[in-house]
């Protein structure tokens, strides 16, 4: 019985995924054909059948893009990095898209070690670097095995050192995946779509305003209060505002 149930839920499986790419086959010609409502009503069916890609959101951004709505191009386009931060179609559109924005903020000077792993251990998810890490660990193992069965002087030296190499090189790759878990588990960010919105200084209606956005800008959540959520800019400034005027970036 539990056999014939896990066939079964295979087959569903690969019904579902051959009907995801039919669909998405249908909507690669309508935008094509530039029906860009129509290619983004079928991209929003595969996205409810949870066959995600970032192939998926960058579509679904490009429609979006296309009929001038910056919020949910910039959210979609964020959401497809999210899945492959590697997508440099996504990466380039997402800065084309960015310019649509009114807000112009610029970033607080980052430290060195910030900029390493900007431009380097958060370009690969946590998972690739566990991978890697696990890909160390063997290559590790075997060339010490290599050491302790050669009889040549020359070669155990070269297995010992390079088997080494590997194993701190795995110790390293395992602190970064840690650190990258970490990071994508504690991080919270989302996109702005109010086409205005008034930043206040306490979960308050009747708070003061401190600053103002507008749709497409980026935030950090970094606490929530009922339906109030804390937001951080990039420049360091902090608010508060209302949770229905901004949407999550899922991390996945």
């Amino acid at each position: 019985m539990r056999n014939i149930i896990l066939l079964l839920v295979l087959v569903s499986n690969i019904v579902s995924a051959q009907t995801a790419d039919a669909l998405f086959a249908d909507a690669n010609n309508l935008y094509r054909q530039d029906k860009y409502e129509e290619a983004l009503t079928i991209y929003k069916q595969i996205e409810d059948t949870k066959e995600l890609s970032s192939e998926l959101y960058y579509n679904i951004a490009n429609c979006y893009y296309k009929l001038n709505k910056v919020a949910p191009s910039i959210y979609n386009y964020e959401m497809a990095l999210s899945l492959d931060p590697l997508n440099e179609d996504a990466i380039n559109n997402l800065t084309i898209a960015h310019k649509l924005t009114l807000d112009r903020i610029e970033p607080l000077p980052k430290t060195l070690f910030q900029k390493i792993s900007n431009n380097f251990f958060e370009k690969l998810h946590y998972n690739t670097w566990a991978y890697i890490s696990v890909t160390l660990s063997i290559i590790g193992s075997i060339l010490f095995i290599l050491f302790y069965l050669s009889y040549d002087s020359r070669k155990k030296r070269v297995y010992f050192t390079v088997s080494i190499l590997s194993f701190l090189l795995l110790i390293a790759s395992l602190m970064i995946s840690y650190q990258q878990f970490n990071t994508y588990q504690n991080k919270k960010e989302a996109i702005i779509f109010a086409e205005e919105i008034e930043i206040k200084n306490a979960p308050t209606s009747s708070s003061d305003d401190i600053f103002i956005l507008h749709e497409g800008t980026k935030v950090s959540v970094i606490d929530s209060v009922d339906d109030w959520k804390k937001i951080k800019l990039i420049d360091g400034k902090i608010g508060w505002m209302q949770s229905n005027n901004l949407k999550i970036i899922n991390n996945f």
